[in-house]
C-alpha cells in the first residue's frame, strides 16, 4: 500500500500529475480542486489511495488526509467508483461537499457525470450520519508527520488522532506536537 509520496511535481494534466519520487514517475490522479495547489517544479506531500483492478494499478491523490477520508467514504458506497468519487470532489471544495451532504442537498453531486439523482440521494443517505457523528477525527497537514510518529510508536491511529486534535495551537513545532500528544497518550493510559 503507497500511502503517501513526497516528490517534486514533473508534469501536471487536466485530470493527473506525474510526482518525481528518487527518480520514479507516479502518475496520481486527482481531483480539480487538488490540482488547484499543485505547480510543476513544487516539492509536494500527496495522500494516496491505490486502486486495484484487474489490469491495472492507479493512484488517487489527496493534499489532506481528510480529503483521502471522504474519498474512501464514496468509493465504499455501492455505485461509487473511484473516478465518480474524484468526480464528487471536483465540484466544490470539502467542507461545501460535506455540508450539502449533511443538509440533505443533492445539487452538488448530480452535477458529476453518471452520478444520477438515485446515486446522489443513496450517497446523502450513507455518508450524512457518519459526516454529522464526527466520528472521524481529522488532522491537519501539518500534522501529518505527527501522526505518522505516533503510529509508528505503537499507538493506534485513532487514538493517535484525537490526541493530535487535543493538542494546543502553542505547540507549533513538530517535536511540541508530539511531545504534547505523547503526554495526552500517557494520562489517557493510566
Amino acid at each position: 500500500m503507497i500511502a503517501h509520496l513526497i516528490g517534486k511535481i514533473l508534469f501536471r494534466g487536466s485530470r493527473y500529475v506525474i510526482v518525481d519520487v528518487l527518480g520514479a514517475g507516479y502518475k496520481i490522479f486527482m481531483s480539480l480542486e487538488g490540482l488547484k495547489s499543485m505547480r510543476t517544479g513544487e516539492e509536494v506531500r500527496v495522500f494516496t489511495h491505490l486502486h486495484v483492478r484487474e489490469n491495472a494499478l492507479e493512484l488517487y491523490g489527496f493534499g489532506t488526509m481528510a480529503e483521502l477520508e471522504f474519498f474512501e467514504m464514496l468509493i465504499g458506497i455501492s455505485g461509487i467508483g473511484p473516478k465518480s468519487a474524484i468526480g464528487i470532489l471536483s465540484v466544490a471544495p470539502l467542507d461545501i461537499l460535506k455540508r450539502a451532504i449533511g443538509a440533505g442537498d443533492a445539487v452538488h453531486l448530480i452535477k458529476v457525470s453518471g452520478i444520477g439523482r438515485k446515486i446522489a440521494e443513496k450517497v446523502i443517505v450513507e455518508l450524512r450520519d457518519k459526516l454529522a457523528g464526527g466520528s472521524e477525527v481529522s488532522v491537519s497537514n501539518d500534522d501529518a508527520d505527527a501522526l505518522d510518529a505516533l503510529t509508528s510508536l505503537g499507538y493506534r491511529e485513532r487514538e493517535a488522532r484525537e490526541a493530535l486534535h487535543k493538542v494546543s495551537e502553542s505547540a507549533d513545532t513538530l517535536d511540541k506536537k508530539i511531545k504534547a500528544a505523547l503526554k495526552i497518550l500517557g494520562s489517557a493510559a493510566k
